[in-house]
């Protein structure tokens, strides 16, 4: 299976240095976002709550500060397996051609150089990415309402239509361009979208999600590769 092949092939190359280097990068960088959104969320919490809470027409309400505050607590504990997702998406501008580079060096290495993405191009298409991403998990919060037993399915599924469109775009963009890596991508849309929700899944789960963002970029460059043919 193209999704499993690909996956151990990335999963294999964690010992190469230069790979392993982008991996702890990656995952240093994917900490220091989490821990800057945790701490901006404690902070507005506390600038809402202050020392006392008063609504119009009722008066001061001391237990509001309490709900705010075990609110806080349960939003800190949940709020990375959702940030996972825009991170992963971020993670993956930053460091694709990184991770894409040491891939093919090693396991295409009859592929001719290709030029970087531009810095201004990459923080421009995670930048919108993200914004998809944030505007689809606010829509989709009606669903999860609805059909709350089947919430983290709805999740994963929409979340990993989304991933695995932008990590395959962003892998074919380098060979094909981006009308190229469209094409190729409708072709295949059923095999991209198994493979961005079989990453959304870990991306779920702490610690490892961690590491998942850098695998996962090296796991769609394989797939890439062996969805648009012979290796030249």
């Amino acid at each position: 299976m193209i999704i499993l092949n690909a996956f151990f092939s990335a999963l294999g190359q964690i010992g190469d240095p230069k790979f392993r280097g982008v991996l702890l990068r990656g995952i240093g960088l994917t900490i220091l976002m989490l821990i800057a959104a945790c701490a901006g969320a404690i902070w507005l919490i506390n600038r809402l709550s202050g020392d006392e809470i008063s609504l119009p027409f009722i008066g001061a309400v001391p237990w509001l500060n309490d709900v705010l505050s075990y609110s806080g607590i349960f939003l800190v504990l949940i709020l990375p397996v959702f940030l996972m997702i825009p991170v992963a998406s971020a993670i993956t501008s930053v460091f694709l051609d990184d991770v894409a580079q040491a891939v093919e060096d090693r396991h295409y290495p009859s592929l001719p150089a290709v030029p970087r993405i531009p810095i201004g191009d990459a923080i421009t298409d995670a930048l919108g990415f993200m914004g998809v991403l944030i505007v689809a998990n606010l829509l989709a919060l009606i669903l999860y309402a609805i059909f709350t037993p089947l919430a983290p399915f709805i999740f994963w599924a929409m979340n990993g239509f989304l991933l695995g469109r932008e990590y395959f775009t962003l892998a074919a963009m380098r060979r094909i361009g981006r009308e190229g890596a469209r094409k190729l991508r409708a072709q295949h849309s059923s095999t991209i979208w198994l493979a961005g929700t079989l990453m959304a899944i870990p991306l779920s789960i702490p610690l490892v999600n961690l590491v998942i963002p850098i695998i996962g970029a090296a796991t769609f460059t394989h797939i890439f590769h062996k969805l648009s043919g012979p290796t030249p």
